[in-house]
């Protein structure tokens, strides 16, 4: 079985399980972990902030910056298809109070006249005043679309003029800063808040980073307790994040040629693939513009031995590159899924477990 459903499927490295095994802990708690505050550090730097906190989930980290950078009753703008809107269950709601404005767009990408159109009037007593935006690299729901850095800019500088705070949700921003050629830091440091995921393509079994000031950090350590983020000896854990960084953020380059590799592979098959959106590790795969409902191609995939997840628009799938899939694995996943998705092809039974797109 190929499985392409999501680089949230890695398994731990030898290398990794040893740094586990050899890792140095303390309580993390009280702040005596030498590895969490080892890998706090270098996070930090990475991301162009003062500090770092860990915590065991991204999806934590983006809902304790929205509720870092607002009070109840404020408004957050994002692309709709966003992370922090459509896969964390209203959390801006439930756990900031905020209302929550969906901005549309083709590939997850804003622009500044987006941002400018998208701001309350400000003074306005019966409106939420519009208070963060929120932007996402690489954008999920857009199939791993990078933001240039020089649009990313222009469009954290629009959101300045219109007095908002910018969170980055930065849960696959190694992934754009190696397909983009660029640092981490030099996205990261245009933002007041950014996550870092440690559990997609970094390989790790869990965890992750949201980097700030050294003014706002104490309340974001605050809140990571608040939310219920603290932890004990988690240095355990934290050791395969030091592991990652060392190890697996340049070969993330070879998941992009994957992903390319099976693109162009599958539109030389004749499948509807857009082969210049693939900028990442994401293939979108537009099947019912060829007549195979999205349930049904996924059943069919399966019985040829691969496995894809739907994408955040309707009637696509995705195939998502990663550590544990190999060229040899691209080479066989083509042939397989041409089968899969010819007309000829008969119907497939759905299995029971549905596939997801985080």
């Amino acid at each position: 079985m190929v499985d392409l459903r999501s680089d949230t499927l890695t398994q731990p490295t030898s290398g990794m399980r040893r740094a586990m095994a050899e890792a140095v802990v303390g309580d993390e708690q009280k702040r005596e972990d030498p590895t969490v505050i080892a890998l706090e550090e270098r996070a930090a730097a990475l991301l162009g902030h003062d500090a770092a906190i860990y915590l065991p989930t991204a999806t934590m980290g983006n809902q304790i910056a929205l509720r870092l950078l607002s009070e109840p009753g404020d408004e957050v703008v994002a692309e709709g298809s966003s992370h922090v809107f459509r896969y964390e269950l209203g959390g801006p709601a439930v756990h900031g109070g905020l209302a929550m404005k969906p901005l549309a767009s083709e590939d997850g990408l804003l622009t500044p006249e987006d941002v400018r159109a998208a701001v309350n009037p400000p003074g306005d007593l019966h409106m939420a005043p519009t208070r963060i935006l929120s932007l996402e690299n690489t954008h999920n729901g857009g199939g791993g679309r990078v933001w240039p850095l020089d649009r990313f800019s222009d469009v954290v500088a629009e959101a300045r003029a219109q007095g908002l705070r910018v969170h980055l949700d930065g849960a696959r921003l190694l992934n754009a800063a190696v397909a983009a050629g660029v640092s981490a830091a030099d996205y990261g440091r245009e933002a007041d808040t950014v996550t870092l995921c440690l559990s997609k393509g970094l390989g790790c079994p869990l965890g992750a980073v949201i980097a700030t000031s050294s003014e706002l950090a104490p309340k974001a350590r605050r809140f990571k307790h608040l939310f219920g983020g603290a932890m004990r000896q988690a240095g355990v854990v934290a050791a395969t994040g030091l592991y990652a960084l060392d190890h697996h953020v340049e070969r993330l380059a070879e998941d992009h040629a994957n992903a390319r590799r099976l693109g162009e592979g599958l539109a030389e098959a004749g499948l509807p693939v857009a082969c210049d959106a693939i900028e990442s590790n994401f293939v979108l795969v537009h099947v019912e513009s060829i007549g195979i409902a999205a349930d049904d191609a996924v059943a069919r995939l399966r019985a040829e031995g691969v496995l894809l997840s739907f994408a955040a628009k309707r009637g696509v799938l995705r195939a998502v590159t990663h550590l544990d899939v190999s060229a040899e694995d691209i080479d066989r996943a083509i042939p397989a899924i041409a089968r899969a998705l010819s007309r000829r092809a008969a119907p497939v039974r759905a299995a029971a477990d549905v596939p997801t797109a985080y």
